[in-house]
């Protein structure tokens, strides 16, 4: 019994001693991954610390999930209680009662549907009802008659919401004029989530809502965040692939593109993406556009504008103003790119915002 209590005494001390500096010895980052479905998408936010405990674990997953929640609950055009379905329904000229994010989103949107001649324009959901999407689209309808779109230009125009930023509301000018922000609220989304945790001091983290990015920092591995681009598929059958890989620490990266989005109409492939400009589905080669900028809201707004403007129109605004954007073009069977010199300097970058072709 004694020999036995001298052999495990010593044991014990090992071991005790092992513990504490196992406890002592420096470890490397942790990771928490809060991934699941919103609006109609999928969201996954990753953050870094040298510590995560259960518990901020647990106010990681409420923070992000919160913020969603409210995200949905005022934007969300399936619900008929949020707060863009009861604007919707209003059928008044008197002004209508914002919410801060709302009168937020609004602003953003006029900024880009002015820069980008009204290529941007949230005023489109008669459009797409009438081209067999959204909520309220028949997918098995016929294309609309010249007269029937003749109709619809009463109630289509961002120029007849007249936002009022300091009353906190929005006044229309025809009572059935109705709003859909499903072209940046999901970038607006990754901008508030990645806002609420600076502000509770997290400084390493991408958050991704529906494939628009919000980053700050480094990953796990000290490095850039990587985001990978999608190359637009044939079909929607084609599995996905990666045309190129971006590197950033900062900012935002939003895509928009019409390869999964679209229905087959008299033998055509029409695209969800109208052009509030012709009352029509694009119809040029644009497959898709990404493009990177400081938020994600705008990044998002930018990247449907440009997939409006097409290859041409859409790569001469967004060198006219700088952006770092990528477009990929059909060509035949194959796709081609085309880039902004404001992109290719994030190729040759090396200070953490770098571009990696696959």
């Amino acid at each position: 019994m004694g020999s036995r209590a001298k052999v495990l005494l010593p044991f014990a001390l090992l071991t005790f001693v092992g513990l504490s500096a196992w406890r002592m010895w420096p470890r490397g980052p942790e990771t928490i991954t809060v991934k699941g479905p919103t609006m109609g998408t999928t969201f996954a936010v990753t953050v870094v610390a040298d510590r995560i405990s259960d518990t901020q674990s647990a106010a990681i997953e409420g923070l992000v999930k919160e913020e969603l929640g409210t995200i949905d609950e005022l934007m969300s055009n399936y619900r008929p209680d949020s707060e863009i379905s009861r604007f919707n329904a209003h059928r008044s000229a008197d002004p209508f009662p914002l919410s801060p994010p709302m009168v937020e989103v609004l602003a953003i949107s006029d900024e880009i549907h002015a820069l980008s001649g009204g290529a941007f324009d949230i005023s489109i959901p008669p459009l797409l009802e009438a081209w067999g999407f959204g909520p309220n689209g028949d997918p098995d309808r016929g294309a609309p008659t010249p007269a029937a779109l003749e109709a619809l230009s009463e109630r289509v125009g961002q120029g007849r919401i007249r936002l009022d930023p300091e009353g906190s509301n929005a006044r229309k000018e025809h009572p059935q004029l109705s709003i859909d922000l499903s072209a940046i609220a999901p970038g607006y989304a990754a901008d508030r989530i990645a806002a609420a945790l600076e502000a509770r001091g997290y400084s390493r983290f991408m958050v991704d809502v529906g494939g628009e990015f919000r980053v700050l920092g480094r990953n796990q591995g000290d490095q850039p965040w990587r985001i990978g681009i999608e190359r637009p598929a044939a079909t929607r059958d084609d599995g996905p692939a990666l045309q190129e890989i971006v590197s950033l620490e900062r900012g935002a990266l939003a895509t928009s593109g019409d390869y999964r989005s679209y229905r087959e109409l008299d033998g055509r492939r029409i695209s969800h993406t109208i052009d509030p400009r012709s009352q029509r589905p694009i119809e040029h080669q644009l497959a898709s556009v990404t493009v990177i900028a400081d938020d994600a809201a705008r990044a998002d707004a930018l990247a449907t504008a440009l997939n409006v403007l097409g290859p041409a129109q859409g790569l001469a605004l967004a060198e006219e103003h700088k952006l770092p954007v990528m477009m990929i073009i059909r060509d035949g069977n194959a796709f081609t790119t085309q880039t902004t010199p404001a992109f290719d300097a994030l190729r040759a970058s090396a200070d953490g915002a770098t571009i990696e072709a696959q």
